[in-house]
């Protein structure tokens, strides 16, 4: 059986992340291509001093094939660990390109806060509105559940 592609976020496995091949495993997971294309496209990103204009390049330089740099790109960037630069975008002074962006961590750190803040409130309406929410799911009794994964 082939392993799952889809980001399976498990808690216990984000402390043991210490570099980038431990981020692209989990972001990646069952597929060493774009492993390798996106720590590829993360370390160049991260030594450029300014926005990366073209990661075509890397096709040559790094025997990536463009099929697979142009996914691994596009997931990256839904994910919000790149971003593009428009050369209208007056953050950049007129630099188009690729970049890192910092949208993933924020939206990781407002999840996190938003977990809490719910965690914590017992307000009676909190209850029954998580309550009536949870029976609008009207998920079907006897059907299995999935495990679950985010998909990209």
């Amino acid at each position: 059986m082939t392993e799952s592609t889809k980001i399976t976020f498990v808690a216990r496995r984000v402390g043991d992340v210490d570099d980038v091949t431990d981020l692209v495993a989990i972001l990646f997971p069952g597929n060493a291509n774009q492993q390798h294309a996106a720590a590829r496209i993360l370390l160049v990103l991260k030594a450029a001093d300014a926005p990366v204009a073209s990661l075509g390049e890397m096709e040559r330089q790094y025997g990536v094939s463009r099929r697979t740099l142009q996914r691994t790109r596009a997931k990256l960037a839904r994910l919000g660990l790149i971003e593009y630069a428009s050369a209208l975008s007056s953050r950049y002074g007129g630099q188009q390109g690729w970049r890192l962006s910092g949208r993933m961590s924020t939206a990781l750190r407002l999840l996190a806060e938003k977990v809490d803040h719910w965690r914590a409130d017992f307000r009676p309406e909190r209850m029954e509105k998580d309550e009536r929410l949870v029976g609008m799911l009207g998920y079907p009794q006897g059907r299995e559940m999935k495990r679950l994964t985010v998909g990209f």
